[in-house]
C-alpha cells in the first residue's frame, strides 16, 4: 500500500485505511508508539497496560491541571 502525507495545519497527517486499523486493534483513543531506524518509520499500537495507564493517567492530570486554558487555544 502506498500513501501520502496529508496537510494538517502546519503539520503532515498519514490517513490510515479503515481495514488496517481494525486489524490491528487500532482506534483514535490507541497510544502509538513511533520510531525509526533512520531509513524506516515504524508505528505500533502500545499494548502495555501499565504504560497505556500511565498515559492516561497523565492526559487525565494536564487536562486537570490546565483543561481550561487548553479548551481557550483551541476556540
Amino acid at each position: 500500500m502506498i500513501k501520502k502525507l496529508t496537510r494538517h495545519g502546519n503539520s503532515l497527517a498519514l490517513i490510515m485505511d479503515r481495514g488496517v486499523l481494525d486489524l490491528l486493534g487500532v482506534d483514535a483513543d490507541t497510544p502509538l508508539d513511533i520510531s525509526t531506524d533512520g531509513e524506516v518509520l515504524i508505528i505500533s499500537p502500545v499494548r502495555d497496560e501499565k504504560r497505556r495507564r500511565k498515559f492516561e493517567e497523565a492526559v487525565r492530570e494536564t487536562n486537570r491541571k490546565y483543561g481550561r486554558a487548553l479548551k481557550k487555544l483551541a476556540d
